[in-house]
């Protein structure tokens, strides 16, 4: 039986976290001994392992974590909202029972002291295949995780704009080359979730001679699925006669590339347009920690606040009318893949790896990038539009055909094979 080990830095904490899990739950179904180990376990789900053998451990963990964040302060600029990671921390992976007896050793997020370039290299040693599936861009950078504009990444950064002390030999720079001197060291496999993050691994400095496979993140279509609107309305207690928009979405002073400025102002721009039946349309929120320092919404809103259960946030997708993500960056976000298994068209700008699941007119908006009017159009359209009964069939469908647990299960299971047998050829 085919043994891969996933190494995260959490356990299902994040975007990156929960594709993990979803993809070990995925090729668990295909009979793949799967295992994950995190570097930092929040949870208590039994199947997932963890480097920290005692509470010490564990306390030292967080308190890496924590002083990196303190430490960052000290190089980045006070108004900066760009994620970055540095590489002062990091742990040898390669002494554990499960990495030594893996056939595959599968890479996530392993930011936040976990793998730095120091111990990616020594995992080399193993003589292992290894895939790192990219949720971000930080592996390919001198340490941001966001690019937006920025083409440094494309020479050997330096010159950083978020630094403090930005120059040529900058703490970018240096970062990049300890990151060169680790992949040069390792060989290993990229799985890139999104055609977007494929065409930037392509156009990375670092990542020139690696294989880089297109194989996109998966979901449970069997909790994320589609229900009948009006039942949906009324078991989440919203009104059945009202048009329901749902976002993920919540202002952060951290996240920039979140776009809260867009979203308010297409709501805004909606509403005049609407006129009179403005009072028919909703706005749902979740995501949100509390209501202090929330903005003024043009609609009637309400703030669902965190949800930790995904058959109650999967009720809340199919009983919304559109999803709405104003994300200005986003590899592929899983809150775009839920709404359409849900049945729930979505509107967003053209960014990213949205694109790869959002279909212009088909199963969603796709709006001009960092246009406010363009994305009121698309809310306008999915309002008015004649067969909302057939975008929904489409928004599923389009799940169902690429990114089912079967479909990404199978893509990732011919890649490590693909590698075993290159191995095998070499040795």
């Amino acid at each position: 039986m085919l043994k891969v080990v996933h190494l995260n830095t959490y356990d299902g904490n994040g975007g990156a976290g929960r594709a993990c899990m979803r993809l070990n739950r995925a090729l668990l179904s295909q009979n793949v001994d799967s295992k994950i180990i995190v570097h930092y376990k929040f949870g208590k789900n039994p199947q997932v392992g963890t480097f920290n053998k005692n509470p010490v451990q564990k306390a030292y963990t967080a308190a890496t974590i924590i002083l990196e964040r303190i430490l960052a302060k000290r190089y980045l600029k006070p108004l900066s909202r760009t994620p970055f990671s540095f590489t002062w921390f990091g742990r040898s992976v390669i002494h554990h029972p499960e990495v030594k007896n893996a056939d595959i050793i599968h890479l996530h997020w392993i930011n936040h002291g976990f793998l730095d370039p120091k111990h990616i290299a020594q995992i080399a040693k193993l003589n292992k295949p290894v895939v790192w599936t990219f949720h971000d861009s930080n592996a390919f950078t001198g340490g941001c995780h966001v690019r937006y504009a920025c083409d440094h990444y494309m020479q050997q950064c330096g010159n950083c704009p978020l630094l403090i002390h930005e120059g040529d030999n900058d703490i970018s720079h240096k970062i990049w080359q300890q990151k060169r001197k680790a992949y040069d060291v390792l060989d290993f496999a990229i799985a890139a979730p999104s055609t977007w993050m494929q065409t930037s691994v392509k156009n990375s400095s670092l990542m020139q001679g690696k294989a880089v496979n297109h194989i996109p993140n998966t979901l449970e279509t069997d909790i994320f699925k589609p229900t009948d609107k009006k039942q949906a309305k009324q078991k989440a207690g919203l009104p059945v006669d009202k048009f329901i928009f749902l976002s993920g979405f919540m202002p952060s002073r951290k996240d920039l590339h979140k776009g809260t400025q867009y979203l308010l102002d297409s709501l805004e721009l909606l509403k005049q347009r609407l006129g009179a039946d403005a009072d028919k349309v909703e706005l749902v929120i979740f995501g949100n920690r509390g209501t202090e320092g929330v903005p003024d919404f043009p609609f009637k809103t309400s703030f669902l606040g965190t949800i930790n259960n995904d058959e109650q946030l999967a009720q809340y997708y199919a009983a919304a009318d559109a999803f709405l993500i104003p994300s200005l960056e986003d590899n592929l976000p899983y809150t775009v893949m839920e709404s359409l298994a849900c049945g729930t068209p979505v509107i967003a700008f053209t960014t990213g790896g949205i694109p790869d699941m959002v279909q212009h007119e088909y199963n969603g908006y796709l709006a001009t990038y960092r246009s406010a009017e363009s994305f009121t159009d698309g809310m306008e359209w999915i309002i008015k539009h004649p067969d909302q009964e057939l975008i929904q069939q489409q928004a599923r469908q389009t799940i169902m055909d690429t990114f089912s647990e079967e479909v990404i299960a199978k893509k990732h299971i011919r890649l490590y094979q693909s590698l075993l047998q290159k191995e095998g050829a070499d040795v």
